[in-house]
């Protein structure tokens, strides 16, 4: 059989399938790997979502085909949320669509609304989906920085003069994956006056919008006057939650963006098991407590990682927001590159991260540590790395 797939073709081996491996076969000999490589939460939904999956479950009218936008209740309390969070006011029926966790939602629209050979302008580094996902369907990658400074900004100016064709599509993610950068509403206001005189469709990608450590709560570009003319944002119930599984998602704003998406959608699934997305109305339209009490638990962690690293050796800058802490690469291991330090960490220090360089070449000098494990074994962690760095 010929294996040339194109769309295959495109897509370079997944740099954190090596690692995956790694870590699978160590844990088979029996060795204890802390798992700080996916962003893959270690705790559960509040008991009142979980009653309303099973009550729902129970009706012997819940088991067919579901709604593919979502169900009219769980678009409602998307768009109510908006409200009281951003003071953002969304149509449930043509500026709401549920998708299968935000990761799925990033890539049919990118089917939705790319041609082959357009060019998409994404951060790099940045979460795979950004950029492969256009990919995929046909687009061509142009780089921008991921941090939202001057150089942003500059650097779209120059992507707008000089590339053809003109760039279609501008992705951003604020909290960002992997590097934990957070954009206020002054940037924002300045890139929709941007897409808005450029003609440029913008995809927020909002999913780590309540995990914030400072006092200001992260915004959304929709709080913007005008951004709903070019913008559509995502969001996930994954990490406020802990509901990574349940697969739960959205995208709002522009209503043509809304439209394309929930057109070709409509071609592809049935949308979530309908007892998940009742539950995902209880967990949006209940009581918040979890909200908080994991924003505090990740911030928890997020000191003691930096703490207790610091003190083995590694000194890691501190995240403002997001689940991840964006490390380079200790002075004395830079010669490895990710990929190979990412090994030794896991092979001496029994520590599995995730290689920068999964994430875009200019991730390359960094690895990404997820906050999903508790204090103790955090501390474990560092004391491993610490062995890792003693050895030279």
């Amino acid at each position: 059989m010929n294996e040339d797939f194109y769309r295959i073709q495109r897509l370079p081996p997944y740099v954190f399938a090596e690692v995956n491996a790694m870590k699978a076969a160590a844990r088979a000999r029996g060795e204890d790997i802390i798992d700080l490589g996916m962003g893959n939460p270690d705790g559960a939904p509040p008991k009142h979502v979980l009653d309303k999956l099973c009550e729902v479950a129970s009706k012997p009218t819940a088991h067919g085909y579901s709604a593919s936008k979502g169900i009219p209740g769980l678009r409602k309390a998307q768009a109510a949320y908006y409200q009281r969070r951003f003071g953002v006011e969304l149509d449930p029926d043509s500026e709401v669509i549920v998708t299968l966790g935000s990761k799925e939602g990033l890539a049919n629209l990118a089917q939705a609304i790319t041609a082959p050979g357009d060019v998409v302008l994404a951060p790099n580094p940045s979460y795979p989906i950004h950029t492969f996902g256009f990919i995929i369907a046909g687009a061509a990658i142009r780089s921008i920085p991921a941090a939202p400074g001057e150089d942003f900004f500059e650097r779209l100016r120059l992507a707008m003069r000089y590339t053809v064709p003109r760039p279609k599509v501008l992705v951003v993610g604020y909290p960002s994956n992997p590097t934990a950068y957070v954009a206020d509403i002054p940037f924002y206001t300045r890139l929709v006056e941007f897409a808005r005189e450029h003609d440029l469709i913008v995809i927020s990608d909002l999913a780590y919008s309540e995990i914030y450590f400072g006092d200001e709560p992260t915004p959304s570009i929709l709080q913007v006057p005008g951004a709903k003319e070019v913008a559509v944002e995502f969001t996930s119930m994954s990490k406020t939650y802990s509901m990574a599984g349940w697969r739960i998602g959205f995208a709002v704003g522009n209503r043509t963006l809304i439209g394309a998406l929930t057109r070709v959608k409509s071609y592809l699934d049935y949308g979530a098991f309908t007892p998940v997305q009742a539950a995902a109305v209880a967990a949006i339209n209940g009581p918040q407590d979890i909200v908080e009490q994991n924003r505090l638990l990740y911030r928890k962690r997020r000191d003691v990682l930096v703490d207790s690293f610091k003190r083995a050796g590694w000194d890691i800058p501190v995240p403002q927001a997001s689940m991840f802490a964006w490390a380079p690469i200790p002075p004395a291991f830079a010669h490895l590159g990710s990929l190979e330090f990412s090994k030794r960490l896991m092979t001496e220090a029994k520590v599995a991260v995730a290689p920068g360089v999964g994430f875009g070449e200019e991730g390359e000098g960094f690895v990404r540590i997820a906050l999903v494990e508790n204090e103790q074994r955090l501390r474990q962690a560092a004391r491993g790395v610490k062995k890792l760095l003693a050895s030279g």
